[in-house]
């Protein structure tokens, strides 16, 4: 079954929309996502016919556009781990920390993971370098100033366009199974928050967030220094928030706590209440036994179960995974993070685990 295109060219021909229209809506009950399609269909009727202004449609419209071209170029990749690369854009070519964004780009990307970056200059071009083209997305935003795309990303077709910063900030996380942050300005830092806020509040994750210096650099030490000294010590934040990140000034340990994130874990969901942890091994009763010795604290009720999938996983390409089940707080993510770490310590005693970049 196939639709007309709505193509740049033959957008706003209202004859055209309305057969795409009627066709689309006589096969939303035969289509896999029709039930998402026709809430999407009604949302736009409810705000067609609300008090909206020119401004409301054309916000909505250029972040619909974005979000369209986004998902064309990442759908093909879906099923690669990929990791988010910031950094300052006016960090020149000579140094240290350049080189070790270009380091820490190609060790990772050897892995068989795929970088992503803002396109731009300094941080972002060293690491479109380091990746090679054929792993390396860019996600550019326009700016009056500062930001074109860099050479190493430019005029490929997996640079993405983007109108809004927001619909950019959603494509760098939703597309991401680890971020790496290098030193940086404003633009960083609110990357860096943005991170670590999403993280603490299970909006994004669980996942590996790494902050990278040059050799020697305290960049990092500095501000982890004052959060420690002005969040922490006044309960701002909590001891195990520290646990969302890694400091390193070596970009192959960045690449190990990276890759060994997903040696054992695989991924996570939500059914209904429980959390649903994917393993790429199943766990020994003595090692459960641990765990739920360990880290009692953050669960409700119960205790941290093996499992096979559930009936509402039926249609997951891990169907195959084994589990572990629990119903967590929604609200200790370091320590969540903390009994992902520690799950990946367990050894198993004849499989050798491989890929862990495969989603």
């Amino acid at each position: 079954m196939a639709f007309s295109s709505l193509s740049i060219e033959r957008r706003g021909n209202s004859e055209q929309l309305r057969q795409d229209l009627s066709q689309l809506v006589d096969h939303l009950e035969t289509m896999p996502h029709g039930s998402l399609v026709q809430l999407a269909l009604e949302t736009l009727l409810e705000l067609a016919t609300s008090d909206t202004d020119r401004l409301d449609w054309k916000i909505l419209n250029g972040a619909l556009l974005d979000m369209q071209r986004a998902i064309e170029v990442f759908y093909p990749y879906r099923h690669v781990r990929k990791i988010a690369i910031f950094g300052s854009a006016r960090t020149p070519v000579d140094r240290p920390e350049y080189q070790a964004a270009m380091d820490f780009a190609r060790c990772i990307t050897s892995r068989g993971f795929m970088a992503i970056t803002g396109a731009g200059s300094g941080i972002m071009a060293a690491a479109n370098a380091g990746a090679g083209l054929e792993r390396s997305f860019g996600l550019n935003i326009q700016l009056p100033f500062e930001q074109s795309s860099n050479p190493h990303i430019a005029n490929d077709p997996k640079l993405v366009n983007f109108k809004y910063f927001f619909t950019r900030k959603l494509f760098f996380l939703r597309e991401s199974d680890a971020v790496a942050l290098f030193p940086g300005g404003f633009g960083t830092q609110d990357e860096a928050f943005e991170c670590l806020t999403l993280t603490q509040t299970g909006k994004f994750g669980p996942a590996p967030i790494v902050l990278l210096d040059r050799v020697g650099g305290d960049y990092w030490q500095n501000w982890e220094a004052y959060h420690r000294n002005h969040l922490l010590s006044q309960g701002l934040i909590s001891p195990d928030d520290l646990s969302l990140y890694c400091m390193t000034d070596r970009p192959n340990l960045a690449c190990n706590y990276i890759a060994n994130f997903y040696r054992v874990y695989h991924s996570s969901r939500y059914v209904g209440e429980q959390l649903v942890l994917r393993l790429r091994t199943p766990l020994t009763d003595r090692y459960l036994a641990d765990l739920n010795r360990d880290f009692a604290d953050i669960l409700v009720r119960g205790q941290i179960e093996p499992s096979a999938a559930l009936s509402a996983e039926r249609n997951s390409p891990t169907i195959d995974l084994p589990r572990l089940v629990l119903v967590f707080n929604q609200k200790d993510f370091g320590r969540l993070h903390q009994l992902i770490h520690r799950i990946n310590q367990f050894e198993p005693e004849s499989e050798h685990l491989t890929h862990p970049e495969i989603k």
